[in-house]
């Protein structure tokens, strides 16, 4: 029985190469995707290659939060059940900005978008157990710590910590999920791709020029680092696994100090990022038109 998955950030890189091992394994697949042009070429590119179910296309701008909760209606109004959440788009912007909703951008896009995200979809997840959240982290992660008195990077920004604290977010949210999630068939785990030959952080010149030279030398390709994110969505030697961290497909230590991971500091970021998005959580199944483009 094919599995109905939603991978955010599928139009390129890490994300496309995800949506492809999914389709080639039979599986109905949504793409989320910002820019229209690039998503419908990589939806008609799809489609030529006849897989055995067509997948869709949904649109959204992550540094937006109304416009995530408007992704989460168009899916549940597309997806008669959604068994995999993919947590995959991601950013790195090498100098401070602000999204329209005035949160910094790395920590918006990266960590508070896909955690609204889940949150309004969490329903129709539960209805479709078993099913699975999977949230693309990063070994970036390795030696942070959140600091709570600015967690918008406000007083000094550098690209690397705030990135890096971004991944950590991620994997505290998925811990903390895990844990609200116990008993239920719904698991959560978080996975380091690892480096990937992708175009993040391509919004700055001096990041394209190094990546250019740098990423086709150390960097892994799409397909590759899109094995963890699959392996995690679909085995089944996994089903009953959550609150984990993996890379290659095996489960592995986090990178960073014990007390930067601690259950008080996942629920911490839980309750601070409730509140962050809280004007935009109202129920994604509300009868408001969906404003996402499919």
């Amino acid at each position: 029985m094919p599995l109905h998955i939603l991978v955010t950030g599928a139009t390129r890189g890490l994300g496309l190469a995800t949506v492809r091992a999914l389709i080639g394994q039979g599986h109905c697949v949504i793409l989320h995707g910002r820019d229209e042009r690039q998503g419908r070429a990589v939806l008609a590119q799809l489609n030529a290659e006849r897989p055995a179910h067509p997948p869709q296309l949904l649109l959204a701008d992550f540094r937006s939060l109304a416009e995530v909760r408007e992704l989460a209606r168009a899916c549940i109004a597309c997806a008669p059940r959604l068994d995999v959440l993919i947590n995959n788009a991601g950013g790195a912007f090498f100098s401070r900005q602000l999204t329209r909703d005035g949160f910094e951008a790395t920590f918006a896009v990266n960590h508070l978008a896909p955690f609204l995200l889940t949150k309004l979809l969490l329903p129709r997840l539960e209805a479709s157990t078993p099913a699975r959240i999977v949230n693309v982290a990063s070994a970036a992660h390795r030696g942070q710590a959140l600091d709570f008195d600015d967690l918008m990077s406000a007083h000094e920004y550098k690209v690397m910590r705030a990135y890096g604290r971004s991944k950590l977010a991620n994997i505290l949210f998925t811990r903390a999920l895990a844990r609200r999630l116990a008993g239920q068939a719904v698991t959560a785990n978080a996975l380091h791709p690892g480096v990937v030959n992708t175009r993040i952080g391509q919004n700055n010149l001096f990041a394209r020029l190094i990546g250019r030279v740098l990423m086709p030398v150390i960097g892994i390709s799409p397909e590759e680092g899109a094995r963890t994110s699959v392996f995690l969505a679909t085995a089944a030697e996994v089903a009953g696994t959550s609150g984990g961290y993996f890379a290659r497909c095996e489960p592995r230590q986090l990178a960073t100090a014990p007390e930067a991971v601690a259950d008080e500091v996942c629920d911490r970021l839980w309750n601070v990022s409730e509140a962050l998005v809280a004007p935009f959580a109202g129920a994604a199944s509300d009868s408001t038109q969906a404003g996402t483009r499919a």
